[in-house]
This record gives C-alpha cells, structure tokens and sequence, in this order.
C-alpha cells in the first residue's frame, strides 16, 4: 500500500501551519503560532503513526507516535482549558 496520500495531507498541514504562521507574524491576525502548533501536533502524529504502520513499521514507532498524539492533545487541552 503507498503512503502518498498521507504524505501528501501531512504536507498540506506543514504548508498550512507556515502559511499562518507567516499571516500571525505580518498582521498578528488568527491564533499565536504555538497554539497553532499545539493544535495540528496530535493530528500529524496520528498521520505518521498511520503511514508507519502501513509501511509495516515496529509496533513500538506506532506506539510511540499514538501516545505522543494523546500528550500533545492533553496539553492543548490544558492551554484552552485555563483561558
């Protein structure tokens, strides 16, 4: 099975990130780039722990990518939870 299509969406999500980062930086408009960071950083370890497994990578990577997801998401949860 081809990872292109995954790789092609966590591109996507890169450029996204950077394009409104860039917009953050020229006109302070749309959320703080660590928001945002902290936002799209569960959504990409969940799309590399996919294409890790269908590459037929070690359990372990997979494993490790899904609970670096979790942690991400908890932590952008404990952010938007004190504002």
């Amino acid at each position: 099975m081809s990872t292109q299509l995954i790789d092609l969406v966590i591109a996507a999500t890169l450029i996204e990130w950077a394009a409104l980062t860039m917009l953050w930086h020229r006109k302070q408009r749309g959320l703080p780039p660590t928001t945002l960071a902290w936002m799209l950083l569960p959504g990409l370890c969940l799309m590399l722990a996919v294409r890790y497994a269908t590459l037929g990578m070690a359990w372990h990577w997979i494993a490790l990518l899904m609970s670096a997801a979790g942690l991400a998401h908890a932590i952008d949860v404990k952010q938007r939870w004190r504002r």
